[in-house]
């Protein structure tokens, strides 16, 4: 269990109390409240499993049978395509980058944008497939060029599944066409839509509702989003549908109003409209009884980071996501506290975006939420020079 050096409490805000309608009584382990809740709201009546979450903090604000394992078809695009953004951070990849694709790729079926052993596309082309049409070929192709194969890519998923500490996913390729041991969840989805959305500009290409690829050519492809909501439903940018035969008919969307994000997961419905009515109802919901107050912004500092054997002084520590707490409209928290910790066994070097500590939010000294707090830029050890410099400085300092 790691240790962590009490360093910073920022300011205490004074708001009015907390109401405490349904935020799932399961997590306080009231099966009574659990079960009145559950008979109160009927938001995902057609849903086999379905939650409603609010993206900065976590919170769940609805479940049904969240935990039931299920396969969740194409929905399984969502962890291909935070391995894809977390590449383009990191540029291992680029956008303008051109990917020559596989036969292996071309190969797929099910949903696909219809490409050609031997054909190239750039990066950004092949994300608008993924991301827009749900291409299956298109999943493919940047896998292997991510990893080197589609095998090694899939590891690379079940890895960051283990890294989320999500228990009840498993995956066996990265596009969610029908395999056995191939499964996940309402709740696991949701915290990966979570995950996703912390590459805030992956909503610049679920929000797409059409456009083309090859534009211009004979070989020219309209783009169809298959998220319907992105268009009919004010707020939605994202995320991603599933269907087959099995797995019937799922959808991850995620809606922004009014500062506030929510992330809404159906699976297991009967029809596209039954999936897209059970989202639209949570959503409805959540935006109709919850609001947030944001206490930072994503990569804001909180506080700095002093290492003596540090090749620089005073560097920005940063939230890794935006901090907001979430209440119900018009009742707000009192005595909430933001306290920062840091990892007392840093080791030299770090790199930009290190995870370093985590800044905590207390309410009355009830834990709400924890966020992953990182380093801003890379951290060296020091040289002779600098430190021979630093123990002079201090000699001085205490003379």
């Amino acid at each position: 269990m790691k240790k962590y050096i009490l360093l910073t409490l920022i300011s205490t805000m004074i708001f009015a109390s907390l109401g405490t309608a349904p935020i799932l009584a399961e997590e306080s382990g009231d099966e009574d409240k659990k079960e009145n809740t559950e008979n109160q709201l009927n938001l995902a009546e057609s849903a086999q499993s379905a939650i409603l979450l609010e993206r900065d903090t976590g919170k769940i604000i609805y479940e049904k049978n969240a935990h039931d394992q299920l396969p969740p078809a194409s929905m399984t695009k969502i962890m291909t395509l935070i391995l894809i953004m977390q590449a383009l951070d990191e540029e291992t990849i680029k956008l303008d980058e051109k990917v020559r694709v596989s036969e292996n790729a071309a190969s797929m079926g099910g949903s696909q944008i219809f490409l050609e052993a031997g054909e190239e596309m750039t990066v950004k082309d092949l994300l608008k497939g993924v991301a827009v049409a749900s291409g299956n070929d298109a999943s493919v192709a940047l896998a292997e060029r991510i990893a080197g194969s589609e095998d090694a890519f899939v590891q690379m998923m079940n890895n960051k599944v283990a890294e989320l500490g999500l228990e009840n996913t498993r995956f066996q390729n990265t596009t969610g066409l029908p395999v056995d041991d191939h499964y996940s969840t309402a709740y696991d989805m949701g915290v990966m839509a979570k995950e996703l959305l912390k590459h805030k500009e992956i909503t610049e290409y679920t929000s797409i509702y059409e456009d083309y690829l090859r534009k211009g050519t004979e070989d020219e492809f309209w783009l169809v989003n298959t998220n319907k909501l992105v268009k009919f439903y004010p707020g939605v940018d994202g995320l991603k549908t599933g269907f087959t035969t099995l797995a019937k008919y799922c959808l991850t969307a995620t809606a922004e109003k009014n500062n506030m994000r929510l992330v809404a997961v159906v699976m297991g419905a009967e029809t596209p409209k039954k999936r897209n009515s059970d989202v639209s109802q949570m959503l409805d919901y959540g935006f109709a009884r919850y609001e947030t107050t944001q206490l930072f912004k994503q990569n804001q500092p909180v506080t700095k980071l002093n290492l003596i054997k540090a090749d620089q002084d005073n560097v920005d520590i940063i939230t890794e996501d935006s901090v907001s707490i979430l209440h119900e409209k018009g009742k707000k928290l009192e005595d909430v506290s933001t306290i920062v910790k840091l990892d007392n066994d840093l080791q030299l070097p770090l790199k930009k975006g290190d995870k370093v500590g985590v800044l905590q939010v207390t309410n009355n000294n009830e834990l709400l939420s924890e966020t992953e707090i990182v380093v801003s830029k890379d951290v060296k050890n020091a040289n002779i020079f600098t430190l021979f410099k630093r123990s002079f400085e201090e000699l001085l300092k205490n003379r």
